[in-house]
């Protein structure tokens, strides 16, 4: 929901970082240092160690913004890049509840992570079905920003994610279907 506001506003911050990095660095390096840093942050969740697996998201979350800035910066902007990029984000999606459900001791943990993950499944299909039309998609209620917010509570209030992760499915949910319903009225029939 935030995700186009906060973009222009991260692009500005890091800009200068990535104009003195320049060359020297590839942006799809930056990518792959974001993955790993996320993996490790799973990893993390899944052996209790929440507090650096919560520093551990956050530097997964600013190299992430910081591939694409780096690559708008200096000309190296790429189809390939920007797949690689998503398709390395959704790993970590669901790499963090796995991890947290490894460390969980709540029962109901696995089953609240399966919701979660099944809303994710069906909220890309929406998402990238509407993104292979030349319409432009809706504003969507959970994107990039609310989900950073949402992983940051789960590795916060770990003893929580049972809540947490019906809640985000919730939403995740109602994005889909919110997603439907502009396509229904907005796509030729």
């Amino acid at each position: 929901m935030f995700d186009d506001f906060l973009r222009a506003r991260k692009d500005r911050l890091l800009a200068p970082i990535a104009r003195r990095v320049g060359r020297r660095v590839s942006p799809t390096a930056i990518t792959i240092l974001a993955f790993i840093v996320g993996l490790a942050a799973a990893y993390g969740a899944g052996r209790g160690a929440y507090v650096i697996a919560l520093a551990l998201w956050w530097v997964n979350r600013l190299l992430d913004g910081f591939d694409g800035t780096l690559a708008r910066v200096t000309g190296r902007a790429s189809g390939f890049g920007a797949y690689l990029d998503i398709v390395l984000d959704f790993v970590i999606y669901a790499a963090i509840p796995l991890g947290l459900v490894l460390g969980a001791s709540d029962p109901r943990a696995p089953m609240a992570a399966l919701l979660l993950l099944a809303s994710f499944y069906v909220n890309a299909a929406t998402w990238m079905a509407l993104s292979a039309t030349p319409d432009k998609s809706p504003p969507s209620l959970i994107a990039g920003a609310e989900t950073v917010v949402f992983y940051t509570l789960f590795l916060i209030l770990p003893t929580e994610i049972v809540a947490l992760f019906r809640i985000m499915a919730a939403l995740v949910a109602l994005t889909a279907l919110q997603r439907l319903v502009w396509a229904a009225r907005h796509l030729p029939r």
